[in-house]
Formats: C-alpha cells, structure tokens, sequence
C-alpha cells in the first residue's frame, strides 16, 4: 500500500468492517459513551484473551462495580471469579485493585489523559495506554495490537518488527485523521479476514492494493 493509497483503502474498509463484529473494547466504547474507566479495564481483561470470552467478563465485573471505589471493595476472589476464564485472570485479579488503589490516590479516582502517565499504572503498555486515550476520551492515538502490527506490514505500509515499532512507524506517516479508526478498522479485518496464517485474499475487499509480505499461503 502506498501514501497515496491510504485514502482509498480507509474508504474501503470502513464500508467492509461494518459487516463484521466490533472489536470489544470499541464495542463498549460505543454502548457505554466516553468511559475511561471501562475503557481501562475491559482493555486489561483483553489481553491475550478472545473477545467473546472479554465481553462476558467485561460485562458481570461491571455488574458488580464500574468506578474505582467500588472495585476496591471487592476481593481478589471476588475478581477472580467474576473475570474467569480471561487470560491470566488470577494475575488480572490483582492488577485491577492495584490499579484502582492509584487511581484513587494519585488522580482523585479520574483516569489520566496522557500516555505517558497511564504507561505508569500497573500492566498497561502502550496498546491499552492508546485505547484508553482513542476510545475513552477521543484523543488522538494510534492502538497497535498484533493485528494492526502484522496487516501493515503485510500491506508493505511499514516495514517493523514488533508492535511498538509500528506504532512509532505509523505516528510518522498516518495521516491523523485515520489514527483513531485504524485500529478498529484493522482489528476486525484481522480477526476475520486477514488471519494470521492462510489469510482469505480471495475475499480481501482491498487486495489489489496489498504487497502481501511474508504471505506464503493464501485462501
């Protein structure tokens, strides 16, 4: 994909994702407005976990408390309970109350606004850091998980090696305009079109403008 591609392709795959499911955490940013907090914590419950599985138990821990205060007045096990099976729940577990606890003593139980403050907060990296700054208060950022990681680099948009690299990539050359719906965009045709291994390039809406690097085996 080149520069000057980059309009067309948006174009097309903002009409194309609205066939297919919405990644969670854009999917509550939706249903519950701007929530920093819900943004936060349902990003965390995500990591390496299936959105099905995120949504379940995104939606029973916020049954039994959405704001900081009343995280804190469950117990691990209560936690525990509530987000099991996400991945590494019991960790999970710990890190939310964790992360609360500061939320209440450094910011007035607010969520911070600015990346680098929220990369400070227990188990949040950049990727969660972004979507708390996209999708909780509709700042400019630009969300790199292993999707958006592996399709811009399979489109020959950037050439990286993990995912941060690619964030800083696309900082430089993305126009900001897109930063924030690439990731939803990219996300979702990740999850359902440009799979891991044997992607569906019979079925990719934008095929004709990809390098398809490192592709060795299509459908």
């Amino acid at each position: 994909m080149q520069q000057k591609d980059v309009p067309a392709v948006m174009k097309i795959l903002e009409e194309e994702v609205k066939k297919l499911p919405l990644p969670i955490v854009s999917e509550y940013a939706i249903k519950e407005g701007r929530n920093p907090f819900k943004t936060l914590i349902s990003t965390v419950l995500s990591l390496r976990t299936k959105d099905s599985t995120t949504s379940k138990a995104t939606d029973r821990i916020f049954a039994l408390a959405d704001n900081p205060k009343d995280m804190m007045r469950l117990s691990v096990k209560k936690i525990e309970e509530a987000i099991y099976p996400v991945g590494f729940y019991k960790t999970k577990a710990k890190r939310i109350p964790e992360i609360c606890r500061i939320l209440l003593g450094k910011f007035n139980g607010k969520v911070p606004d600015e990346i680098d403050v929220l990369l400070t907060l227990p188990g949040v990296g950049r990727k969660t850091a972004n979507l708390v700054l996209t999708q909780g208060y509709g700042k400019l950022g630009i969300c790199v998980d292993t999707h958006v990681h592996r399709i811009s680099n399979r489109l020959g948009y950037v050439k990286t090696k993990n995912p941060e690299k690619t964030e800083f990539a696309l900082r430089k050359k993305l126009p900001t305009k897109y930063w924030i719906p690439y990731n939803d965009y990219l996300v979702a045709w990740g999850q359902n079109i440009c799979k891991p291994v044997s992607p569906f390039c019979s079925k990719c809406a934008v095929f004709n403008y990809c390098d398809r690097v490192g592709v060795e085996k299509r459908r």
